[in-house]
Protein backbone atom coordinates (compact mmCIF):
# COMPACT_ATOMS: atom_id res chain seq x y z
CA UNK A 1 0.00 0.00 0.00
CA UNK A 2 2.88 2.37 0.72
CA UNK A 3 4.06 1.96 -2.87
CA UNK A 4 0.57 2.47 -4.24
CA UNK A 5 0.17 5.64 -2.21
CA UNK A 6 3.16 7.10 -4.02
CA UNK A 7 0.96 7.15 -7.13
CA UNK A 8 -1.69 9.12 -5.30
CA UNK A 9 0.89 11.63 -4.15
CA UNK A 10 1.90 12.30 -7.73
CA UNK A 11 -1.53 12.04 -9.33
CA UNK A 12 -2.99 15.38 -10.34
CA UNK A 13 -6.60 15.08 -9.43
CA UNK A 14 -7.63 17.57 -12.04
CA UNK A 15 -11.01 16.07 -12.71
CA UNK A 16 -12.27 17.61 -9.48
CA UNK A 17 -11.04 21.14 -9.77
CA UNK A 18 -14.47 22.45 -10.67
CA UNK A 19 -15.41 22.39 -6.97
CA UNK A 20 -16.41 25.64 -5.33
CA UNK A 21 -13.61 28.01 -4.42
CA UNK A 22 -12.22 27.79 -0.89
CA UNK A 23 -14.84 25.41 0.44
CA UNK A 24 -12.95 22.25 -0.47
CA UNK A 25 -9.75 24.06 -1.36
CA UNK A 26 -10.11 23.78 -5.13
CA UNK A 27 -9.50 26.59 -7.62
CA UNK A 28 -12.03 26.67 -10.46
CA UNK A 29 -9.84 29.12 -12.34
CA UNK A 30 -7.08 26.54 -12.77
CA UNK A 31 -6.67 25.19 -16.27
CA UNK A 32 -7.67 21.59 -16.94
CA UNK A 33 -5.19 18.91 -17.90
CA UNK A 34 -8.07 16.56 -18.68
CA UNK A 35 -11.86 16.64 -18.60
CA UNK A 36 -14.42 14.13 -17.35
CA UNK A 37 -14.70 12.67 -20.81
CA UNK A 38 -10.98 11.83 -20.87
CA UNK A 39 -10.97 9.72 -17.74
CA UNK A 40 -12.47 6.56 -16.19
CA UNK A 41 -12.20 4.71 -19.48
CA UNK A 42 -10.56 1.56 -18.10
CA UNK A 43 -10.13 -0.62 -15.04
CA UNK A 44 -6.74 1.01 -14.53
CA UNK A 45 -8.37 4.44 -14.40
CA UNK A 46 -10.81 3.31 -11.72
CA UNK A 47 -8.10 1.70 -9.64
CA UNK A 48 -5.83 4.73 -9.87
CA UNK A 49 -8.70 7.00 -8.90
CA UNK A 50 -9.49 4.76 -5.92
CA UNK A 51 -5.89 5.12 -4.72
CA UNK A 52 -6.25 8.90 -4.89
CA UNK A 53 -9.17 8.73 -2.45
CA UNK A 54 -6.72 7.47 0.19
CA UNK A 55 -4.35 10.45 -0.03
CA UNK A 56 -6.37 13.01 1.98
CA UNK A 57 -6.57 10.63 4.93
CA UNK A 58 -2.81 11.15 5.29
CA UNK A 59 -3.32 14.90 5.28
CA UNK A 60 -5.49 14.68 8.42
CA UNK A 61 -2.35 14.03 10.48
CA UNK A 62 -2.92 17.10 12.69
CA UNK A 63 -6.14 15.57 14.02
CA UNK A 64 -4.00 13.19 16.10
CA UNK A 65 -1.96 15.75 18.11
CA UNK A 66 -5.05 17.95 18.50
CA UNK A 67 -6.91 15.03 20.07
CA UNK A 68 -4.36 14.97 22.89
CA UNK A 69 -3.33 18.63 23.13
CA UNK A 70 -6.96 19.72 23.56
CA UNK A 71 -7.23 17.27 26.46
CA UNK A 72 -5.35 16.60 29.69
CA UNK A 73 -2.88 14.27 27.94
CA UNK A 74 -0.43 16.78 26.46
CA UNK A 75 0.50 20.42 25.98
CA UNK A 76 1.29 22.31 22.80
CA UNK A 77 5.00 22.79 23.50
CA UNK A 78 7.08 24.23 20.68
CA UNK A 79 10.08 26.52 20.63
CA UNK A 80 8.56 29.59 22.24
CA UNK A 81 5.33 31.46 22.98
CA UNK A 82 5.16 32.51 19.32
CA UNK A 83 5.52 28.98 17.94
CA UNK A 84 2.69 26.64 16.78
CA UNK A 85 0.08 29.24 17.67
CA UNK A 86 -2.79 27.14 16.36
CA UNK A 87 -1.89 24.28 18.70
CA UNK A 88 -1.38 26.71 21.57
CA UNK A 89 -4.96 27.87 21.01
CA UNK A 90 -6.12 24.27 21.41
CA UNK A 91 -4.10 23.90 24.60
CA UNK A 92 -5.15 27.22 26.16
CA UNK A 93 -8.77 27.18 24.94
CA UNK A 94 -8.36 30.47 23.14
CA UNK A 95 -9.40 28.91 19.84
CA UNK A 96 -10.22 31.35 17.05
CA UNK A 97 -12.15 30.85 13.83
CA UNK A 98 -8.97 31.49 11.85
CA UNK A 99 -7.10 28.50 13.25
CA UNK A 100 -5.07 27.11 10.35
CA UNK A 101 -4.99 23.57 11.74
CA UNK A 102 -8.79 23.39 11.72
CA UNK A 103 -8.95 24.79 8.19
CA UNK A 104 -6.58 22.06 6.99
CA UNK A 105 -8.67 19.33 8.61
CA UNK A 106 -11.84 20.75 7.05
CA UNK A 107 -10.27 21.15 3.61
CA UNK A 108 -8.54 17.75 3.55
CA UNK A 109 -11.66 15.90 4.67
CA UNK A 110 -13.85 17.55 2.04
CA UNK A 111 -11.27 17.01 -0.63
CA UNK A 112 -11.37 13.33 0.24
CA UNK A 113 -15.17 13.34 0.10
CA UNK A 114 -15.15 15.06 -3.26
CA UNK A 115 -12.76 12.46 -4.65
CA UNK A 116 -14.94 9.61 -3.41
CA UNK A 117 -18.03 11.31 -4.79
CA UNK A 118 -16.46 11.54 -8.22
CA UNK A 119 -16.02 7.77 -8.17
CA UNK A 120 -19.51 7.02 -6.88
CA UNK A 121 -21.04 9.47 -9.36
CA UNK A 122 -19.65 7.36 -12.19
CA UNK A 123 -19.81 3.92 -10.59
CA UNK A 124 -22.25 2.35 -13.04
CA UNK A 125 -21.25 4.29 -16.14
CA UNK A 126 -18.27 6.49 -16.86
CA UNK A 127 -18.68 10.15 -17.88
CA UNK A 128 -19.15 9.02 -21.47
CA UNK A 129 -22.05 6.79 -20.50
CA UNK A 130 -20.12 3.53 -20.92
CA UNK A 131 -20.25 0.81 -18.25
CA UNK A 132 -16.76 -0.28 -17.23
CA UNK A 133 -16.98 -3.60 -15.38
CA UNK A 134 -14.15 -5.69 -14.01
CA UNK A 135 -13.56 -8.30 -11.28
CA UNK A 136 -13.19 -6.71 -7.85
CA UNK A 137 -14.95 -3.47 -8.75
CA UNK A 138 -17.49 -3.73 -5.92
CA UNK A 139 -14.74 -4.39 -3.38
CA UNK A 140 -12.82 -1.41 -4.73
CA UNK A 141 -15.85 0.75 -4.11
CA UNK A 142 -16.09 -0.69 -0.62
CA UNK A 143 -12.76 0.95 0.14
CA UNK A 144 -14.02 4.32 -1.05
CA UNK A 145 -17.22 4.04 1.00
CA UNK A 146 -15.12 3.43 4.11
CA UNK A 147 -12.98 6.45 3.34
CA UNK A 148 -15.97 8.75 2.86
CA UNK A 149 -17.34 7.53 6.18
CA UNK A 150 -13.97 8.22 7.82
CA UNK A 151 -13.84 11.74 6.38
CA UNK A 152 -17.36 12.56 7.55
CA UNK A 153 -16.72 11.00 10.97
CA UNK A 154 -13.70 13.27 11.39
CA UNK A 155 -15.76 16.30 10.38
CA UNK A 156 -18.70 15.55 12.65
CA UNK A 157 -16.40 14.94 15.65
CA UNK A 158 -14.64 18.25 15.12
CA UNK A 159 -17.44 20.50 13.90
CA UNK A 160 -20.84 18.91 14.58
CA UNK A 161 -23.38 19.77 11.88
CA UNK A 162 -21.57 19.95 8.56
CA UNK A 163 -22.54 20.20 4.87
CA UNK A 164 -23.51 16.75 3.65
CA UNK A 165 -23.32 15.64 0.03
CA UNK A 166 -22.74 12.14 -1.26
CA UNK A 167 -24.39 11.87 -4.66
CA UNK A 168 -21.84 13.82 -6.69
CA UNK A 169 -18.78 16.02 -6.43
CA UNK A 170 -19.20 19.73 -5.86
CA UNK A 171 -18.99 22.15 -8.74
CA UNK A 172 -18.74 25.92 -8.91
CA UNK A 173 -22.52 26.32 -9.09
CA UNK A 174 -22.80 24.82 -5.60
CA UNK A 175 -20.97 27.76 -4.06
CA UNK A 176 -23.03 29.41 -1.30
CA UNK A 177 -25.95 27.01 -1.80
CA UNK A 178 -25.03 24.24 0.65
CA UNK A 179 -26.13 24.25 4.27
CA UNK A 180 -24.98 22.48 7.39
CA UNK A 181 -26.83 19.21 7.89
CA UNK A 182 -27.79 17.92 11.35
CA UNK A 183 -25.33 15.52 12.91
CA UNK A 184 -27.97 12.81 12.91
CA UNK A 185 -28.15 13.00 9.12
CA UNK A 186 -24.38 12.91 8.80
CA UNK A 187 -24.18 9.87 11.06
CA UNK A 188 -26.89 8.19 8.99
CA UNK A 189 -24.74 8.65 5.88
CA UNK A 190 -21.68 7.34 7.74
CA UNK A 191 -23.60 4.24 8.78
CA UNK A 192 -24.85 3.72 5.23
CA UNK A 193 -21.37 3.99 3.78
CA UNK A 194 -19.88 1.62 6.33
CA UNK A 195 -22.63 -0.95 5.87
CA UNK A 196 -22.08 -0.77 2.11
CA UNK A 197 -18.36 -1.17 2.69
CA UNK A 198 -18.88 -4.19 4.95
CA UNK A 199 -21.07 -5.84 2.32
CA UNK A 200 -18.46 -5.37 -0.43
CA UNK A 201 -15.06 -5.68 1.24
CA UNK A 202 -13.03 -8.87 1.67
CA UNK A 203 -11.80 -9.93 5.12
CA UNK A 204 -8.18 -9.61 3.97
CA UNK A 205 -6.32 -7.63 1.33
CA UNK A 206 -3.18 -8.59 -0.61
CA UNK A 207 -1.59 -5.24 0.24
CA UNK A 208 -1.04 -3.95 3.76
CA UNK A 209 -3.00 -0.78 4.38
CA UNK A 210 -5.91 -1.52 2.06
CA UNK A 211 -9.21 -1.42 3.88
CA UNK A 212 -10.84 -4.70 4.89
CA UNK A 213 -14.27 -5.79 6.06
CA UNK A 214 -12.92 -5.92 9.62
CA UNK A 215 -11.71 -2.31 9.45
CA UNK A 216 -15.18 -1.19 8.32
CA UNK A 217 -16.85 -3.18 11.10
CA UNK A 218 -14.48 -1.69 13.68
CA UNK A 219 -15.10 1.86 12.50
CA UNK A 220 -18.86 1.29 12.48
CA UNK A 221 -18.63 0.03 16.05
CA UNK A 222 -16.80 3.20 17.05
CA UNK A 223 -19.39 5.35 15.29
CA UNK A 224 -22.15 3.52 17.21
CA UNK A 225 -20.39 4.33 20.50
CA UNK A 226 -20.39 8.01 19.58
CA UNK A 227 -24.11 7.74 18.88
CA UNK A 228 -24.74 5.87 22.15
CA UNK A 229 -26.02 2.88 20.17
CA UNK A 230 -24.44 0.32 22.45
CA UNK A 231 -26.47 -2.73 21.42
CA UNK A 232 -25.52 -2.17 17.79
CA UNK A 233 -21.90 -1.51 18.72
CA UNK A 234 -21.63 -4.73 20.73
CA UNK A 235 -23.04 -6.77 17.85
CA UNK A 236 -20.83 -5.38 15.08
CA UNK A 237 -17.64 -5.32 17.17
CA UNK A 238 -18.04 -8.98 18.09
CA UNK A 239 -17.17 -9.80 14.47
CA UNK A 240 -13.79 -8.10 14.89
CA UNK A 241 -13.13 -9.43 18.40
CA UNK A 242 -13.50 -12.98 17.10
CA UNK A 243 -11.59 -12.21 13.89
CA UNK A 244 -7.97 -13.00 13.02
CA UNK A 245 -6.34 -10.34 15.22
CA UNK A 246 -4.22 -10.82 18.33
CA UNK A 247 -2.60 -8.45 20.79
CA UNK A 248 1.10 -7.90 20.21
CA UNK A 249 3.01 -9.64 22.98
CA UNK A 250 5.16 -6.60 23.69
CA UNK A 251 3.32 -3.28 23.71
CA UNK A 252 6.42 -1.37 22.62
CA UNK A 253 6.81 -3.41 19.45
CA UNK A 254 3.61 -1.94 18.00
CA UNK A 255 5.14 1.48 17.40
CA UNK A 256 8.44 0.38 15.90
CA UNK A 257 8.91 0.31 12.14
CA UNK A 258 9.03 -3.47 12.38
CA UNK A 259 5.64 -3.41 14.09
CA UNK A 260 3.74 -1.70 11.31
CA UNK A 261 0.73 -3.60 9.96
CA UNK A 262 1.29 -6.27 12.62
CA UNK A 263 -1.09 -8.78 14.19
CA UNK A 264 -2.86 -6.04 16.18
CA UNK A 265 -3.42 -3.74 13.21
CA UNK A 266 -7.06 -3.40 12.13
CA UNK A 267 -6.48 -0.19 10.18
CA UNK A 268 -3.35 1.91 9.77
CA UNK A 269 -2.89 5.11 7.82
CA UNK A 270 0.11 4.40 5.63
CA UNK A 271 3.02 6.81 5.20
CA UNK A 272 6.14 6.52 3.09
CA UNK A 273 9.56 8.13 2.73
CA UNK A 274 10.33 6.62 -0.67
CA UNK A 275 9.10 9.65 -2.63
CA UNK A 276 10.68 12.58 -0.77
CA UNK A 277 8.51 15.65 -0.47
CA UNK A 278 9.90 19.18 -0.42
CA UNK A 279 6.85 21.47 -0.46
CA UNK A 280 6.82 23.50 2.74
CA UNK A 281 3.77 25.34 1.42
CA UNK A 282 1.77 22.14 1.91
CA UNK A 283 3.84 20.46 4.59
CA UNK A 284 1.04 18.22 5.87
CA UNK A 285 0.24 16.91 2.38
CA UNK A 286 3.27 14.86 1.48
CA UNK A 287 3.53 11.09 1.63
CA UNK A 288 5.46 11.33 4.91
CA UNK A 289 3.99 11.73 8.39
CA UNK A 290 4.59 15.37 9.30
CA UNK A 291 3.40 14.95 12.89
CA UNK A 292 6.37 12.70 13.75
CA UNK A 293 8.82 15.57 13.32
CA UNK A 294 6.61 17.77 15.47
CA UNK A 295 6.93 15.70 18.62
CA UNK A 296 10.68 15.09 18.50
CA UNK A 297 13.22 16.26 21.09
CA UNK A 298 14.46 19.71 20.12
CA UNK A 299 18.11 19.74 19.10
CA UNK A 300 19.00 16.32 20.44
CA UNK A 301 22.53 15.14 19.65
CA UNK A 302 24.45 12.00 20.46
CA UNK A 303 24.27 8.35 19.47
CA UNK A 304 20.77 7.57 20.77
CA UNK A 305 18.26 6.19 18.23
CA UNK A 306 16.24 9.41 18.32
CA UNK A 307 16.39 12.14 15.69
CA UNK A 308 15.74 15.82 16.57
CA UNK A 309 12.33 17.39 16.26
CA UNK A 310 10.27 20.41 17.26
CA UNK A 311 9.13 19.51 20.81
CA UNK A 312 5.39 19.88 20.30
CA UNK A 313 2.63 17.66 21.72
CA UNK A 314 4.43 17.06 25.02
CA UNK A 315 2.81 14.56 27.42
CA UNK A 316 1.70 15.98 30.76
CA UNK A 317 2.83 14.85 34.16
CA UNK A 318 -0.81 14.06 34.86
CA UNK A 319 -0.78 11.47 32.09
CA UNK A 320 2.51 10.03 33.31
CA UNK A 321 1.15 9.74 36.85
CA UNK A 322 -1.97 7.94 35.63
CA UNK A 323 0.01 4.75 34.94
CA UNK A 324 0.28 2.27 37.80
CA UNK A 325 3.58 0.73 38.83
CA UNK A 326 4.34 -2.16 36.53
CA UNK A 327 2.33 -0.92 33.57
CA UNK A 328 4.65 -1.39 30.60
CA UNK A 329 2.68 1.13 28.56
CA UNK A 330 4.10 4.08 30.50
CA UNK A 331 7.66 3.70 29.21
CA UNK A 332 6.38 3.22 25.66
CA UNK A 333 4.07 6.24 25.78
CA UNK A 334 6.06 8.79 27.81
CA UNK A 335 9.80 9.45 27.50
CA UNK A 336 11.37 11.33 30.41
CA UNK A 337 14.34 12.79 28.57
CA UNK A 338 16.44 13.53 31.67
CA UNK A 339 15.90 10.06 33.09
CA UNK A 340 16.73 8.57 29.71
CA UNK A 341 19.88 10.66 29.44
CA UNK A 342 21.00 9.57 32.90
CA UNK A 343 20.26 5.92 32.17
CA UNK A 344 22.28 6.01 28.93
CA UNK A 345 25.51 7.98 29.44
CA UNK A 346 27.02 5.99 26.58
CA UNK A 347 24.88 7.95 24.11
CA UNK A 348 26.43 11.32 25.03
CA UNK A 349 23.03 13.01 24.76
CA UNK A 350 22.76 16.78 24.60
CA UNK A 351 19.74 18.82 23.54
CA UNK A 352 18.58 22.40 23.29
CA UNK A 353 17.10 24.46 26.09
CA UNK A 354 13.76 23.33 27.42
CA UNK A 355 10.85 23.82 25.04
CA UNK A 356 7.90 26.12 25.66
CA UNK A 357 5.58 24.67 28.33
CA UNK A 358 8.26 22.12 29.07
CA UNK A 359 7.05 19.02 30.90
CA UNK A 360 10.31 17.13 30.55
CA UNK A 361 8.34 14.43 28.73
CA UNK A 362 8.07 13.44 25.08
CA UNK A 363 5.65 11.40 22.97
CA UNK A 364 7.53 8.11 22.80
CA UNK A 365 5.04 6.35 20.52
CA UNK A 366 5.79 8.62 17.58
CA UNK A 367 9.22 10.07 18.35
CA UNK A 368 11.30 10.57 15.18
CA UNK A 369 14.02 7.97 14.86
CA UNK A 370 17.18 8.02 12.83
CA UNK A 371 16.97 6.40 9.41
CA UNK A 372 13.19 6.64 9.07
CA UNK A 373 13.00 9.71 6.86
CA UNK A 374 14.44 11.01 3.60
CA UNK A 375 14.70 14.05 1.35
CA UNK A 376 13.35 17.03 3.27
CA UNK A 377 13.68 15.08 6.48
CA UNK A 378 11.12 16.99 8.55
CA UNK A 379 8.23 16.11 6.24
CA UNK A 380 9.16 12.61 5.10
CA UNK A 381 8.90 10.31 8.12
CA UNK A 382 7.51 6.89 7.21
CA UNK A 383 5.70 6.15 10.51
CA UNK A 384 2.17 4.84 10.07
CA UNK A 385 -0.61 5.98 12.36
CA UNK A 386 -2.00 2.96 14.20
CA UNK A 387 -5.53 4.24 13.69
CA UNK A 388 -7.60 1.25 14.87
CA UNK A 389 -5.79 -1.36 16.93
CA UNK A 390 -7.21 -4.65 18.19
CA UNK A 391 -6.71 -3.39 21.76
CA UNK A 392 -9.08 -0.53 21.04
CA UNK A 393 -11.59 -2.93 19.51
CA UNK A 394 -11.53 -4.93 22.74
CA UNK A 395 -12.05 -1.78 24.81
CA UNK A 396 -14.87 -0.59 22.54
CA UNK A 397 -16.53 -3.99 22.77
CA UNK A 398 -16.10 -3.92 26.55
CA UNK A 399 -17.80 -0.53 26.75
CA UNK A 400 -20.58 -1.55 24.38
CA UNK A 401 -21.37 -4.72 26.36
CA UNK A 402 -21.22 -2.86 29.67
CA UNK A 403 -23.55 -0.08 28.45
CA UNK A 404 -25.98 -2.16 26.40
CA UNK A 405 -29.68 -2.34 27.24
CA UNK A 406 -29.00 -5.73 28.80
CA UNK A 407 -25.43 -5.37 30.05
CA UNK A 408 -23.00 -8.26 29.81
CA UNK A 409 -20.42 -7.21 32.36
CA UNK A 410 -18.75 -10.60 32.39
CA UNK A 411 -17.92 -10.25 28.70
CA UNK A 412 -16.92 -6.62 29.23
CA UNK A 413 -14.51 -7.66 32.00
CA UNK A 414 -13.02 -10.36 29.78
CA UNK A 415 -12.25 -7.93 26.98
CA UNK A 416 -10.94 -5.24 29.33
CA UNK A 417 -8.71 -7.67 31.17
CA UNK A 418 -7.17 -8.99 27.96
CA UNK A 419 -5.79 -5.49 27.45
CA UNK A 420 -4.68 -5.16 31.08
CA UNK A 421 -2.94 -8.53 31.13
CA UNK A 422 -0.82 -7.45 28.20
CA UNK A 423 -0.05 -4.16 29.97
CA UNK A 424 1.10 -5.80 33.22
CA UNK A 425 2.22 -9.22 31.97
CA UNK A 426 0.07 -10.88 34.63
CA UNK A 427 -3.54 -11.37 35.71
CA UNK A 428 -3.06 -9.77 39.11
CA UNK A 429 -4.46 -6.48 37.84
CA UNK A 430 -7.74 -7.85 36.49
CA UNK A 431 -10.84 -5.69 36.96
CA UNK A 432 -13.84 -7.29 38.71
CA UNK A 433 -16.02 -4.18 38.91
CA UNK A 434 -19.52 -4.06 37.43
CA UNK A 435 -22.04 -1.44 36.32
CA UNK A 436 -21.05 2.22 36.38
CA UNK A 437 -17.75 1.46 38.14
CA UNK A 438 -16.81 -0.87 35.30
CA UNK A 439 -17.71 1.85 32.80
CA UNK A 440 -15.32 4.23 34.54
CA UNK A 441 -12.60 1.58 34.54
CA UNK A 442 -13.02 1.04 30.79
CA UNK A 443 -12.81 4.77 30.12
CA UNK A 444 -9.68 5.02 32.27
CA UNK A 445 -8.17 2.11 30.35
CA UNK A 446 -8.82 3.86 27.05
CA UNK A 447 -6.72 6.77 28.25
CA UNK A 448 -3.84 4.54 29.31
CA UNK A 449 -3.90 2.32 26.23
CA UNK A 450 -4.54 4.97 23.56
CA UNK A 451 -2.66 7.96 25.00
CA UNK A 452 -1.00 10.13 22.33
CA UNK A 453 -3.01 8.42 19.59
CA UNK A 454 -5.56 11.23 19.22
CA UNK A 455 -8.68 9.92 20.99
CA UNK A 456 -8.60 11.50 24.45
CA UNK A 457 -10.37 14.81 23.76
CA UNK A 458 -13.16 13.16 21.81
CA UNK A 459 -13.59 10.48 24.48
CA UNK A 460 -13.96 13.13 27.17
CA UNK A 461 -16.55 14.98 25.09
CA UNK A 462 -18.63 11.94 24.16
CA UNK A 463 -18.66 10.67 27.77
CA UNK A 464 -19.60 14.09 29.18
CA UNK A 465 -16.42 14.44 31.25
CA UNK A 466 -14.61 17.17 29.36
CA UNK A 467 -15.73 20.09 31.53
CA UNK A 468 -14.61 18.36 34.74
CA UNK A 469 -11.23 17.28 33.40
CA UNK A 470 -9.96 19.89 30.92
CA UNK A 471 -8.85 23.28 32.25
CA UNK A 472 -10.49 26.09 30.27
CA UNK A 473 -13.18 23.90 28.69
CA UNK A 474 -16.59 25.61 28.55
CA UNK A 475 -19.70 23.45 28.35
CA UNK A 476 -21.97 24.38 25.49
CA UNK A 477 -19.08 25.70 23.44
CA UNK A 478 -15.93 23.61 23.45
CA UNK A 479 -17.56 20.29 22.63
CA UNK A 480 -17.05 21.47 19.04
CA UNK A 481 -14.36 23.45 17.26
CA UNK A 482 -15.25 26.53 15.22
CA UNK A 483 -16.12 26.31 11.54
CA UNK A 484 -13.15 27.83 9.64
CA UNK A 485 -13.81 31.53 9.06
CA UNK A 486 -13.21 31.27 5.31
CA UNK A 487 -16.10 28.80 5.09
CA UNK A 488 -18.35 31.13 7.07
CA UNK A 489 -17.53 34.00 4.72
CA UNK A 490 -17.44 32.19 1.38
CA UNK A 491 -20.14 29.57 1.89
CA UNK A 492 -22.23 31.60 4.37
CA UNK A 493 -22.28 28.76 6.87
CA UNK A 494 -23.51 29.58 10.40
CA UNK A 495 -20.80 29.45 13.04
CA UNK A 496 -20.82 27.10 16.03
CA UNK A 497 -22.09 28.62 19.31
CA UNK A 498 -19.64 30.70 21.31
CA UNK A 499 -17.20 31.52 18.50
Amino acid sequence: MKNILKIAGILLFTVTVTSCKKWVDYKPSDSFEMTDMDYLKSESDYRTMAVSTYSPIQWLNQAVPIGDIASDNSVSGGESASDVLGLQQMDDYTITTNNSYLLEIWSAAYEGINRVNYMTQFKDKNPGGVAINFPGKDALYGETYFLRAYYYFTLVKFFGDVPLFADRRLTLVDSRTLQRSPRADVYKQIETDLNNAIAALPPTQPQAGRITKYAAQALLGKVFLYENKFNEAAAILENVVTGPFTLATNFGDIFLQSGENGPESVFEIQYSNTSPYYNWGAATRGQGNYSVQQCGIRGINGSSPYAPGWSTNLPTQDLSNAYAVGDQRKAVTVLDIEAYKTAHPEYGITYNVAPYKNTGLYNQKYLPRKGETSGQIEINYLNNFRTIRYAEVLLMAAEANNRSTTPNDAKAQTYLNKVRRRAFNDNLHDITLTGAQLTEAIWKERRLELAMEGDRFFDLVRTGKAATVIVGFKSGKNELFPIPQTEVEVSKLPQNPGY
